[in-house]
């Protein structure tokens, strides 16, 4: 389902881990700052609002959002981070460029959590414009933000179940 026609903001909380003794790392790419303070907002509220403590998030920030796959890996190497959620925005412009880096992205985040073990979260906005951008960080599509901080919590969650389960 394409964004257009679901609400970032809306999903189900029922069975949330307890995640007040977790540390969650919030990287942001400074590039379109006006969007991606936005999903930082939107992140850091559903982390407080799902019970994580405001000393539990670290937030760090990078030049654009080719190097939110760095970043994330420097996270997600540390002990104390469970979590990691990498917040960008590349908007396609008159190159190709946005195929790029699109999938550059995607691809390093995805090595970095299988490489980690650890929840490392792609929230990064995909967009034709910057109207597209500004819908799905906080506008009438919701906030990708908040998608990618439940999607963290949501996978601690399967993890301690996986962990749980296999601890006869």
């Amino acid at each position: 389902m394409s964004s257009a026609d679901k609400n970032l903001s809306v999903f189900k909380t029922e069975g949330l881990p307890d995640i007040s003794s977790k540390k969650f790392g919030i990287l942001v790419a400074e590039w379109n700052t006006e969007v991606t303070e936005k999903l930082f907002e939107g992140a850091y509220q559903t982390l407080i609002n799902n019970g994580a403590s405001p000393e539990n998030i670290e937030r760090g920030n990078v030049p654009g959002s080719f190097e939110l796959t760095l970043g994330a890996q420097w996270f997600a190497e540390r002990r104390d981070i469970d979590a990691v959620i990498a917040l960008g925005v590349v908007i396609q412009g008159e190159t190709k460029h946005n195929d790029y880096i699109n999938h550059a992205v995607a691809q390093g985040i995805t090595n970095v959590s299988l490489k980690s073990g650890k929840p490392v979260i792609f929230g990064v906005l995909t967009p034709n414009n910057m109207e597209q951008a500004l819908d799905r960080a906080g506008g009438v599509h919701g906030n990708k933000g908040d998608e990618a901080a439940i999607t963290a919590i949501k996978m601690l969650g399967l993890n301690n179940q996986i962990a749980t389960a296999g601890a006869y």
